[in-house]
């Protein structure tokens, strides 16, 4: 079995990491970690410039992200893969389980926060509704 888990840098991505690991412990499943990179053209808009150098601002979020969830990988006895991907992260992490035959998707309940959810609208809801496998939203705290 295949346990796909979406990681931002949000708190709550890390308790889903948390629960998706000891999941993939019970289970005896290959854990795959997905952080989705997608920098929301309202966020540019909204702060009325454009970054010099996007590639840099990605690394920057990808090396935040994988610095959070590294730690926590360390410690499991699952099999882990590592995955970056591009891509509105709902899209993105529902695409990639049904391309690996995941059975189960884990994401945090709330990743950026309520006024991000309203620009963007919110990641575990939009998974929830595109998956074709079972979801487990994780509530934080």
């Amino acid at each position: 079995m295949i346990i796909v888990v979406g990681v931002d840098e949000s708190e709550h991505s890390a308790h889903g990491l948390r629960r998706a690991i000891e999941l993939a412990e019970a289970l005896s499943a290959e854990l795959h970690v997905v952080h989705a990179l997608h920098i929301p053209g309202t966020l540019l808009a909204v702060l009325n410039q454009v970054p010099a150098d996007i590639a840099q601002l990605e690394n920057a979020q990808r090396d935040t992200v994988w610095a959070i969830a590294d730690p926590l990988l360390k410690e499991t006895s699952a099999p882990v893969k590592r995955v970056d991907l591009s891509g509105y992260p709902a899209d993105a992490l529902v695409e990639y389980a049904e391309e690996v035959g995941a059975g189960l998707i884990v994401i945090g309940s709330r990743g950026r926060g309520e006024l991000a959810a309203l620009f963007l609208g919110s990641t575990s809801h939009r998974v929830v509704h595109l998956a074709h496998c079972d979801v487990l939203v994780v509530k934080g705290g």
